[in-house]
């Protein structure tokens, strides 16, 4: 329960309360749990996108609809992810190694590559889920990706992965997660996302493939951040979330595109 309980915590704006005797062991269920609260996430800002989409049945509206939603996850997860990104990117872009590139992501203010970053995402992200929407596969897209997402942040808590410092969040987490229960949920996300699309569209690659594009995409950033940092941490995490939710967003709006 305090995995559980921890999960919520770490991933949105729901109150838990305090957590006791929280470890290693503890974060690691937290972490496997990452994926189910990224579906409670989807589906709420899911409800968003339809409901305003009904209201709104034009493009204009597919828009709207878009931003509103992406404006809901962006509340529910007090928008530490975009945070995460933000800092990441400020350090990744300093062109600096090891502590000198910790502790720009530290700052508290964000510089230009954090800035320019995070509006590029976030615009791809509406525009991308807009075409989506628009096509009709709006709820889908936005499940999927946002579960994408989760299951980014825990494959990068894998075990032979380290922490970029000996404190804060990435020491807690990092190499947490046994690389079978990492491929296992793969492999159930996988399956899941190409059933809901063979149900929902008819189309049943599009969704896998964006599971597969996002997670290639959070792997190859956590390698390059654990190159140029050392390892993981809070901010490498949360960048991790946004960058494989934004292009499984953009494979499935190409995915509803080239299907219509």
């Amino acid at each position: 329960m305090k995995g559980l309980r921890l999960s919520v915590g770490l991933l949105t704006v729901i109150p838990v309360g305090a957590i006791d005797g929280v470890d290693r062991r503890v974060a690691r269920t937290a972490i496997l749990l990452a994926p189910l609260v990224g579906l409670l996430l989807g589906v709420i800002a899911a409800t968003v996108l339809v409901g305003v989409r009904a209201l709104v049945p034009s493009t204009l509206g597919a828009l709207l609809a878009a931003v509103l939603a992406i404006a809901t996850l962006a509340y529910l997860t007090r928008a530490l992810h975009l945070d995460g990104l933000a800092d990441t990117a400020d350090a990744l872009g300093s062109g600096r190694r090891g502590d000198a590139a910790l502790e720009i992501a530290r700052r508290g203010d964000v510089g230009p590559f954090g800035v320019v970053t995070v509006l590029l995402v976030l615009l791809a992200q509406v525009a991308a889920l807009a075409v989506a929407s628009d096509a009709g596969w709006g709820a889908l897209t936005l499940i999927v990706a946002v579960v994408t997402g989760r299951l980014g942040a825990m494959v990068a808590c894998s075990r032979g992965i380290p922490a970029a410092s000996p404190e804060g969040l990435g020491a807690l987490v990092a190499g947490t997660v046994p690389r079978t229960a990492a491929l296992a949920w793969v492999v159930i996300a996988l399956g899941l996302a190409a059933a809901a699309g063979a149900w929902l569209t008819g189309v049943a690659w599009a969704p896998a493939l964006a599971v597969i594009a996002g997670l290639a995409l959070a792997l190859g950033l956590v390698a390059r951040s654990a190159g140029r940092l050392g390892g993981i941490n809070g901010d490498v995490l949360g960048a991790a979330v946004e960058t494989s939710t934004t292009i499984a967003i953009v494979v499935l709006a190409v995915g509803a595109s080239v299907s219509a």
